[in-house]
């Protein structure tokens, strides 16, 4: 199906028109005989004027044609109008357009060749309703922009892929069988955003082409769009060339003020962080002769009688050993239990000192006792939890208040192993418990069963056997 076919007297016809572009009437090619000498002009076969069931008037080639693209192409029906339609309206626009016209080297051919009034202008109106893909288009586009002719799109369909891609817009009829116009591909800029132009008609939009109104633009991906119903971000639209101005002055703009807050906010911060280094500053030396208080109060409380009882609890409590287990674990410090766990400067938690008697640490501190000296103190130090609720409930309550800088480093003791020296070891065998005992071997129950420390909730990993309870020097039927 073509529209375009060479007359051995007339020269070049054209189907769509009413004249033939020749001065004859259609009726002077269309079932004559002897049939009227007309040929392709791509291979120059024998072509009969036809017309379809619609009334559309075509030229078809006649049998054993040789393998010629225009007689391959298969063009659908809708494709040819759409062709048809792009070719009125380019004339309605007072510019020369011709259908399917190819490249002087054969590299492309346009569906219509539209040239602008004054010649300065080449624009190929391509029709595209079957689908392409995004590399395919624009390398056609490419093709024939090397040869000085801007590329333009046309698809009627809802939402086309590709659109955007390469300069390309959407057309749609108006309701009632009206004209096609321009629905999407056509924006102008507002001082903000891009805004989507309403429906233009075609011989409009292709005046503006011709006359430079409208060119090809690739938005700038800083740009937004003012979201409308159906509107899509295009990233090839058609603009004037004022809106594509007018957006480099708004992103000029926009990038001054992004460097003059920037500009601010370092002033700012520079200033924030100057209050909180003095701050920081008066908190590190408060912080300081808080821990020179405890220190002293270590010295003083190291050999008393009554701080040695206080020392020998506290390191039984529950999760104590444990604590000092992971000291040595996760951090490399030997610790043990302090002798001043009575002073208060501890907020009830049990203070763990290095070698030297310097604390480093605080086990299960109250949140309750956590005011004054204590609040100093172990405002900067390491506070360690048995669990996790026992830190949640400390944490939530524990530093809210007070608008010092929250610099206290809090961990959960986690140690699945007993790592007491003397352990306390209990069995559960068949769901029951039994007392047990380190061994220098394991047992047949420990090969079986695991241990359990009752002062550090700890699994023993070393070996044990079960305890024989007293007045029983045999054992029970299961021993270890």
């Amino acid at each position: 199906m073509a529209f375009r076919a060479v007359h051995a007297e007339r020269g070049t016809v054209f189907a769509h028109l009413p004249d033939l572009g020749c001065g004859q009437a259609w009726e002077a090619v269309w079932k004559v005989k002897p049939r009227a000498p007309i040929a392709c002009v791509e291979c120059r076969h024998p072509m009969y004027a036809k017309t379809s069931r619609a009334g559309m008037r075509f030229f078809a080639h006649a049998p054993h044609a040789p393998d010629c693209e225009i007689a391959r192409e298969g063009e659908s029906e809708a494709h040819h109008l759409l062709k048809l339609e792009l070719a009125w309206a380019a004339r309605d626009a007072g510019a020369h357009a011709e259908l399917e016209v190819r490249a002087p080297d054969g590299s492309w051919r346009a569906d219509v060749l539209a040239s602008a009034p004054d010649g300065s202008r080449r624009i190929g109106l391509e029709a595209q309703l079957s689908p392409i893909t995004d590399t395919d288009i624009t390398a056609r586009t490419e093709r024939m922009r090397q040869h000085g002719v801007t590329a333009c799109w046309f698809s009627d369909r809802p939402r086309p892929p590709w659109l955007g891609t390469v300069p390309s817009v959407r057309v749609a009829r108006v309701p009632g069988g009206g004209p096609l116009v321009i629905v999407e591909g056509v924006v102008r800029f507002d001082g903000r955003s891009w805004r989507r132009v309403g429906p233009t008609t075609l011989p409009d939009f292709l005046r503006w082409v011709f006359h430079g109104q409208a060119v090809p633009h690739t938005v700038n991906p800083k740009s937004s769009y003012a979201y409308e119903h159906g509107l899509r971000g295009l990233p090839v639209t058609w603009t004037h060339p004022q809106y594509i101005a007018a957006e480099e002055t708004h992103l000029v703009e926009e990038e001054r003020r992004r460097l003059a807050y920037e500009a601010q906010a370092a002033i700012r911060k520079r200033r924030l962080d100057a209050r909180k280094a003095v701050v920081r500053e008066g908190n590190a030396a408060s912080r300081a002769r808080a821990l020179r208080k405890a220190v002293k109060a270590e010295e003083a409380a190291e050999g008393m009688s009554a701080a040695s009882a206080l020392r020998e609890k506290a390191a039984r409590r529950r999760g104590v050993r444990r604590a000092i287990a992971y000291l040595s674990r996760e951090h490399g410090v030997t610790a043990a239990v302090g002798w001043s766990v009575a002073n208060p400067c501890w907020a009830g938690g049990i203070p763990l000192v290095d070698d030297e008697g310097v604390p480093v640490a605080v086990f299960n501190p109250s949140r309750r006792l956590l005011r004054g000296q204590a609040y100093l103190l172990l405002a900067g130090m390491l506070l360690l939890f048995g669990d996790e609720l026992a830190l949640k409930h400390f944490s939530r309550y524990a530093y809210g208040a007070p608008k010092r800088p929250k610099d206290q480093r809090t961990e959960v003791v986690k140690l699945d192993f007993c790592a007491c020296d003397a352990p306390e070891l209990v069995a559960t065998i068949e769901g029951k418990q039994f007392p047990a005992q380190p061994s220098d071997s394991f047992g047949p129950a420990a090969a079986l069963y695991l241990a359990q420390c009752r002062i550090c909730g700890g699994a023993y990993k070393l070996p044990w056997r079960r305890a024989v309870p007293t007045g029983e020097p045999d054992g029970p039927a299961v021993v270890g």
